[in-house]
Protein backbone atom coordinates (compact mmCIF):
# COMPACT_ATOMS: atom_id res chain seq x y z
CA UNK A 1 0.00 0.00 0.00
CA UNK A 2 1.10 3.42 -0.84
CA UNK A 3 2.46 5.50 2.33
CA UNK A 4 0.54 8.55 0.91
CA UNK A 5 -2.19 9.68 -1.41
CA UNK A 6 -1.73 12.21 -4.05
CA UNK A 7 -4.63 14.10 -3.49
CA UNK A 8 -4.24 14.60 0.53
CA UNK A 9 -4.14 18.72 0.56
CA UNK A 10 -1.01 19.54 2.88
CA UNK A 11 0.26 23.38 4.08
CA UNK A 12 2.63 23.48 1.38
CA UNK A 13 0.60 23.29 -1.39
CA UNK A 14 -0.57 27.11 -3.00
CA UNK A 15 -3.39 27.81 -5.00
CA UNK A 16 -2.96 26.83 -8.57
CA UNK A 17 -4.53 29.86 -9.69
CA UNK A 18 -4.01 33.67 -8.62
CA UNK A 19 -5.90 35.10 -6.09
CA UNK A 20 -9.09 37.72 -6.82
CA UNK A 21 -8.14 40.72 -7.44
CA UNK A 22 -10.22 42.85 -5.26
CA UNK A 23 -9.35 40.37 -2.48
CA UNK A 24 -5.80 41.56 -2.94
CA UNK A 25 -6.14 44.62 -3.51
CA UNK A 26 -8.75 44.78 -0.45
CA UNK A 27 -6.03 43.31 2.26
CA UNK A 28 -3.55 46.19 0.51
CA UNK A 29 -5.50 48.94 1.14
CA UNK A 30 -6.51 48.44 4.90
CA UNK A 31 -3.01 47.51 5.20
CA UNK A 32 -1.78 50.84 3.65
CA UNK A 33 -4.32 52.83 5.44
CA UNK A 34 -3.39 51.15 8.93
CA UNK A 35 0.51 51.30 8.67
CA UNK A 36 0.49 47.69 8.02
CA UNK A 37 -1.46 45.07 9.13
CA UNK A 38 -1.27 41.08 10.09
CA UNK A 39 -3.82 38.27 9.30
CA UNK A 40 -5.40 35.27 10.63
CA UNK A 41 -7.23 32.93 8.75
CA UNK A 42 -10.30 31.19 9.61
CA UNK A 43 -11.70 28.54 8.39
CA UNK A 44 -15.83 29.55 8.06
CA UNK A 45 -16.89 25.99 6.37
CA UNK A 46 -18.71 25.88 2.73
CA UNK A 47 -18.91 29.99 3.39
CA UNK A 48 -14.92 29.74 2.81
CA UNK A 49 -12.39 31.34 4.51
CA UNK A 50 -12.45 34.59 6.92
CA UNK A 51 -9.11 36.50 6.94
CA UNK A 52 -9.27 38.85 9.72
CA UNK A 53 -6.79 41.83 9.49
CA UNK A 54 -5.19 43.87 12.12
CA UNK A 55 -3.77 46.94 11.55
CA UNK A 56 -0.67 48.43 13.32
CA UNK A 57 -3.09 51.32 14.88
CA UNK A 58 -5.01 48.58 16.67
CA UNK A 59 -7.95 48.90 13.88
CA UNK A 60 -9.57 45.29 12.42
CA UNK A 61 -11.36 44.45 9.78
CA UNK A 62 -12.01 41.19 7.53
CA UNK A 63 -12.42 39.95 4.21
CA UNK A 64 -13.90 36.60 2.75
CA UNK A 65 -12.16 33.98 0.32
CA UNK A 66 -13.21 30.91 -1.16
CA UNK A 67 -11.18 28.91 0.80
CA UNK A 68 -8.14 29.23 2.74
CA UNK A 69 -5.31 28.60 0.41
CA UNK A 70 -6.87 31.79 -1.63
CA UNK A 71 -6.67 33.29 1.28
CA UNK A 72 -3.11 32.61 2.05
CA UNK A 73 -1.97 33.39 -1.49
CA UNK A 74 -3.82 36.47 -1.31
CA UNK A 75 -2.23 37.40 2.38
CA UNK A 76 1.30 36.57 0.49
CA UNK A 77 0.47 38.42 -3.10
CA UNK A 78 -0.29 41.74 -0.58
CA UNK A 79 2.46 41.65 1.47
CA UNK A 80 0.81 40.96 4.76
CA UNK A 81 2.14 38.02 7.33
CA UNK A 82 -0.31 35.79 8.24
CA UNK A 83 -0.58 34.46 12.06
CA UNK A 84 -1.15 31.02 12.33
CA UNK A 85 -3.49 31.32 15.94
CA UNK A 86 -5.11 34.80 17.57
CA UNK A 87 -1.87 34.96 20.15
CA UNK A 88 -2.17 36.80 23.22
CA UNK A 89 -0.26 40.18 21.79
CA UNK A 90 -2.73 40.37 18.14
CA UNK A 91 -5.39 40.31 20.40
CA UNK A 92 -3.78 43.21 23.08
CA UNK A 93 -2.96 44.98 19.79
CA UNK A 94 -6.65 45.10 18.75
CA UNK A 95 -9.16 48.22 19.31
CA UNK A 96 -12.74 48.10 18.47
CA UNK A 97 -13.93 51.82 17.77
CA UNK A 98 -16.72 53.44 19.97
CA UNK A 99 -19.59 52.13 17.24
CA UNK A 100 -18.72 48.47 17.86
CA UNK A 101 -19.05 48.99 21.57
CA UNK A 102 -22.22 50.54 21.27
CA UNK A 103 -23.48 47.64 18.76
CA UNK A 104 -22.62 45.38 21.23
CA UNK A 105 -24.15 46.91 23.98
CA UNK A 106 -27.27 46.90 22.25
CA UNK A 107 -27.89 42.98 21.98
CA UNK A 108 -29.05 41.09 24.18
CA UNK A 109 -28.16 37.62 25.12
CA UNK A 110 -30.41 34.57 23.15
CA UNK A 111 -31.71 32.14 25.93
Amino acid sequence: MADGSDTTLTADQTASGQAPNGLVAGIKTFAAEHGGAKAVIEYVGKRGARVVLVGSDGAWGDQFAEDTVVAREACAQAGVAVENAWERELMDQMRPSNDLWRSMARRTMAR
